[in-house]
């Protein structure tokens, strides 16, 4: 926007800003071991767990990831965290992985980030794996019908009805828990659905990528 709009010397200070960004994050949480990024990077190292929120980096429309570390995270994250009602949080290897939802505040604390599925990163999976693997009629059908429908068509009328509740149990029979109805539980749902696998897409999303494109070409 700043090139578009004439400030071509904070347009420079911007792309500086994110390749250095780029740089750093691609040098510090970039697990070769497992091919996969690291939680969590602090003063104390990397935080060396494994979790399907990395997907999230993949998704984003400038990330910072090359396209064969992408494909890298989308397969590991697919591989170990996917069942039919999203993504678990914490992979089955780790002592602190709880599969059940259940109990007192503080049993149910010491769970909610250590196990069980968050539907809402169905969307940033579903984003990813598209990104990734294609946009052809056979990746956007494996998408509708092994990321969404089994929520559209199942979730609905087990909890909130016509709703997608915040979480599940980790593991068989994938029991619903939180509270029935999730804003970003349906948000992220139908968002994936209508632009990423109907394609639907924002209105001016051409135009800004093309922005940047011409940024990139012309630095």
């Amino acid at each position: 926007m700043a090139k578009k709009y004439g400030e071509n010397t904070l347009a420079e200070d911007y792309s500086s800003m994110a390749d250095k960004a780029k740089s750093s994050f691609n040098r510090e949480f970039w697990n070769n071991e497992k091919q996969c990024l690291f939680d969590v990077v602090d003063e104390h190292g990397a935080d060396r767990s494994s979790r399907s929120n990395q997907i999230i980096a993949v998704g984003l429309d400038f990330t910072m990831l090359e396209k064969d570390r992408q494909n890298l995270v989308v397969d590991f994250v697919m591989a170990e965290f996917l069942t039919p009602y999203g993504l678990r949080t914490l992979t089955k290897s780790d002592p602190r992985y709880r599969s059940i939802y259940f109990g007192d505040w503080k049993t149910r604390s010491l769970a909610y980030h250590n196990g069980p599925i968050w539907p809402w990163l169905t969307g940033p999976l579903t984003k990813a794996y598209l990104k990734t693997k294609g946009k052809a009629r056979r990746q956007l059908k494996f998408a509708q019908e092994t990321f969404l429908f089994p929520l559209f068509n199942q979730q609905v009328i087990q909890s909130g009805v016509g709703s997608i509740s915040e979480l599940y149990d980790a593991d068989l029979p994938y029991t619903t828990g939180g509270c029935i109805s999730q804003a970003w539980s349906v948000a992220e749902l139908l968002r994936a659905y209508v632009e990423d696998t109907l394609q639907f897409r924002p209105p001016h999303e051409k135009e800004v990528l093309a922005l940047i494109c011409v940024h990139k070409l012309i630095k």
